[in-house]
């Protein structure tokens, strides 16, 4: 499986960006998708994740901001950001997870938000 990422860039606080991930292979319908972010010095969090029922999960730091949703007709996971915050930036990855498998990680995307 391979994840491209594209949609990152530089914007001003309260700004948006759209963040497009997509996925090659048959099984993206049965994964849990899921966008992860690491800033410098900063572990890798998970900013938020969409199941295959499109339940979804944020972080408590991007709830009301950030929309994560799925296309599993064109294999692509989204995350809208909105409403963007200095402490944003990030390198922001794609993730896919699927049972039995190991993750696999998209290239990483950077998000800079200036102040």
């Amino acid at each position: 499986v391979q994840l491209q990422a594209s949609g990152g860039g530089l914007v001003q606080a309260g700004g948006s960006l759209r963040l497009s991930c997509e996925a090659s292979g048959s099984m993206f319908s049965f994964a849990v998708m899921g966008w992860y972010r690491q800033a410098p010095g900063k572990q890798r969090e998970l900013v938020a994740a969409i199941l295959p029922s499109r339940t979804t999960n944020y972080a408590d730091s991007v709830k009301g901001r950030f929309t994560i949703s799925r296309d599993n007709a064109k294999n692509t996971v989204d995350l809208q950001m909105n409403s963007l915050k200095p402490e944003d930036t990030a390198v922001y990855y794609c993730n896919m997870k699927m049972r039995l498998r190991p993750d696999a990680w998209g290239q990483g995307t950077l998000v800079t938000v200036s102040s």
